[in-house]
């Protein structure tokens, strides 16, 4: 028996035998050839098959995952095509006269090693892509197979190293009940697959592959981020017992679907969430979203070739307005530079991507882009209740430029004889610090705010994010993030706007209660958290915790604040 601590990556608790999901050995011996062209022909023939492969993955992926995951495949079918990609192999084989399998592998760890090394999260997770991709081709190259767990009949917990995308997406969630890796985090698309699926996963646990053996039983605790090689029939038992009233929970959660979110004392506060495609709807109504709260529509840009078009981008927006009715939808205009990059849209290297050429500052300078999509939200917007806001402003002169080029494209359109709507709000993220400071002159002029703490908090606290040594000064319940927080919503109540939150903050059983004391409107979070928020706030009192405020305002450190909360709600 061993245990064994990681990240924990999809909530859920699995119990079943060991199934280690192993690369097969792609070991290659450098060869000298005499004729390239021969080698090239077996590349092409190997990306041929990895492509039909790929297209068949995407296809089930997009059957039980939807659209916005089955697109990560699109990404990894244009690593096939790349050119950049693709003809450095060619010239290695021709000017070195080596093999296909040599050239492929020093290629393709070329380019590994580069997105390895870059400085966000989401950049080096590419590399996975990369090297999923690689290892396929390779496969074929050295004629041994592939791993498919498409093929898994019995019920297992999957243990690899790391789970690729195509292995994700083939997984049947009638078989495997769960899965835990070496490497990973919250953020990979593993991770974010498994959620989706709703299959327990622990990431990160460093020494998985080593510990566990074929067959060995295994616990997946994805509520603690536990692993368990060979438990103990107590610990059989115990863990029985916690996945029973983890079901017993989320029946319990179920049962307020089609609630509103009120507190003890009354209060009304909307609970809506984030999401990146229309796909992702039926998750917020199955979940009892009030709401999108923020709608990423950089995914509308990323996987793909070239810009998405004005129609192609009208037909999204019109989807998901449709879908949510009368319902509130939230829409960021195209957040994209920091740790997300177009591969068709050449974008300056800089020194600090995150405090450079983004977001709304992309659009003010690049409005040929802007401007088509925000044509595209205006002719959808007859079709539900949408509301438009701008990332990344930092200036009453930005919100003041973006509101403009908005106004305009709604009066061409107009004149041009297309209906839109006349009751749109328009509204800003407050993800910068000095937004938030003079967030009561912006309330003059926005029609709503909604905190984005993801990056106010890194900004405030001069912390990346995405760097290790930094993470302990991540802190959601600092006091000058609390005192931020409670500015802008101060800010938005005093000019009779509404202030929410689209953070990871929003959905923390922490945080929420130190908001709603605050005062927020609405939160927005992963739509399977709306439930477990909604029974929360149910159970708490607005004006007590409103009595909290300045006391928590005025402490010193996120620990006092977290021990405060804790006691007060008895966490």
């Amino acid at each position: 028996m061993s245990n064994l601590r990681g990240i924990a990556a999809s909530s859920g608790i699995a119990i079943a035998k060991v199934y280690k999901l192993a690369v097969p050995d792609l070991t290659i011996e450098q060869k000298t050839v005499e004729n390239p062209e021969v080698e090239i022909n077996r590349l092409s023939q190997a990306l041929e098959v990895s492509k039909q492969e790929l297209e068949i993955i995407k296809e089930n992926a997009k059957k039980s995952l939807g659209d916005e995951h089955a697109e990560i495949f699109s990404a990894h079918l244009l690593v096939l095509s790349d050119p950049e990609m693709i003809h450095p192999i060619h010239d290695k084989i021709k000017s070195e006269k080596v093999n296909a399998e040599a050239a492929l592998e020093e290629t393709a760890n070329m380019f590994i090693n580069m997105f390895k090394a870059m400085d966000n999260e989401y950049m080096r997770e590419r590399a996975a892509d990369i090297q999923d991709v690689t290892k396929r081709v390779m496969a074929h190259l050295l004629n041994v197979t592939f791993p498919n767990p498409a093929l898994i009949d019995e019920e297992v917990v999957i243990v690899a190293e790391d789970l690729t995308p195509s292995d994700t997406a083939q997984l049947n969630k009638q078989f495997v009940k769960g899965f835990t890796t070496n490497i990973g985090g919250r953020t990979s698309h593993s991770a974010i697959m498994a959620r989706s699926l709703e299959i327990p996963a622990v990431v990160g646990t460093k020494t998985i592959m080593s510990d566990a053996k074929e067959n060995d039983l295994i616990i997946v605790d994805g509520i603690d981020g536990d692993v368990i090689l060979n438990p103990t029939e107590e610990q059989i038992t115990s863990y029985k017992q916690k996945h029973a009233e983890f079901e017993k929970q989320k029946e319990i959660w179920a049962q307020l679907k089609d609630e509103p979110t009120i507190s003890s004392d009354n209060h009304h506060v909307e609970l809506v969430a984030n999401i990146g495609t229309p796909e992702d709807v039926t998750g917020v109504v199955n979940n009892g979203g009030e709401g999108v709260g923020l709608y990423r529509t950089e995914f509308l840009y990323m996987g793909k070739s070239k810009l998405p078009t004005e129609e192609e981008q009208y037909e999204a927006y019109k989807s998901v307005l449709e879908q949510m009715g009368d319902k509130p939808v939230v829409v960021r205009t195209l957040d994209i530079g920091g740790d997300k990059e177009l591969s068709y849209l050449k974008l300056p290297e800089e020194m600090n991507p995150f405090l450079g050429f983004r977001a709304i500052r992309l659009c003010l300078e690049r409005d040929d882009i802007f401007r088509t999509q925000l044509r595209a939200l205006l002719r959808a917007s007859v079709y539900g209740n949408l509301k438009i806001m701008f990332p990344m402003i930092a200036t009453l002169d930005e919100f003041r430029q973006a509101k403009a080029l908005l106004l305009e494209e709604k009066d061409n359109l107009k004149s041009e004889g297309t209906v839109v709507s006349d009751d749109i709000e328009i509204g800003i993220m407050v993800e910068i610090p000095s937004t938030a400071v003079i967030a009561r002159q912006f309330a003059k002029e926005v029609d709503f705010f909604s905190i984005g703490t993801n990056d106010l908090i890194q900004y405030t606290m001069a912390a990346d994010r995405m760097n290790e040594r930094v993470s302990y000064l991540y802190q959601p319940y600092h006091p000058a993030i609390l005192n931020l927080v409670n500015n802008v919503i101060e800010a938005a109540h005093a000019e009779g706007k509404w202030a929410g939150m689209c953070g990871e903050m929003a959905g923390d059983s922490i945080a929420i209660p130190i908001l709603l004391g605050l005062g927020l409107d609405e939160f927005s979070m992963s739509a399977t958290s709306i439930l477990p928020a909604r029974t929360q706030i149910r159970g708490l009192s607005k004006q007590e915790l409103a009595s909290y405020k300045e006391q928590l305002l005025s402490m010193s450190t996120a620990d006092e604040v977290e021990a405060f909360i804790r006691e007060k709600t008895n966490q």
